[in-house]
């Protein structure tokens, strides 16, 4: 068996670096949410208002890289809160079908207004061609680690 961090150190410090960041990225997001709001409830209302269609809880799980169940759990709370509509799905009654609401619209926007100067900062500090350079690799990434877990 081969001890990954003697074996290819650079691939540890860069996972390393990532899971940094991200955990730092989630607690300065969630802090800047509206009350109420996490970040899985604004990830999935972000997700309805670029797609302006509907999509099974299903679909939304593996759009967003979540369970079923964490995905029903979301969209329970987002529903009692009048930012999601779910209904049966007319052709098939074992499923359902989600939509943002108007409601759930006007609260993606009060987030994104929340959250922009948090994005906003962290993007002047690094300055444009360094973010443009970073982006390729990190797509390449998430591309290869997504089509590893299908």
């Amino acid at each position: 068996m081969t001890d990954l961090a003697v074996s290819d150190p650079l691939a540890v410090a860069f996972f390393s670096e990532i899971l940094s960041v991200e955990q730092l990225a989630r607690n300065r997001l969630s802090k800047a949410l509206p009350k109420g709001m996490e970040i899985s409830h604004f990830s999935v209302l972000n997700h309805l208002a670029h797609i302006k269609d509907e999509r099974t809880p299903a679909q939304l799980a593996r759009a967003l890289h979540v369970t079923k169940g964490a995905m029903t759990n979301t969209l329970g709370k987002l529903e009692w809160a009048g930012h999601v509509h779910i209904r049966p799905d007319w052709d098939d009654a074992r499923r359902k079908l989600v939509a943002i609401s108007p409601s759930g619209l006007r609260a993606r926007d009060v987030a994104i207004a929340a959250i922009a100067p948090v994005i906003s900062d962290a993007g002047q500090n690094l300055g444009d061609e360094r973010l443009k350079a970073a982006l390729p690799v990190l797509r390449e990434l998430r591309e290869r680690l997504g089509s590893e877990s299908g």
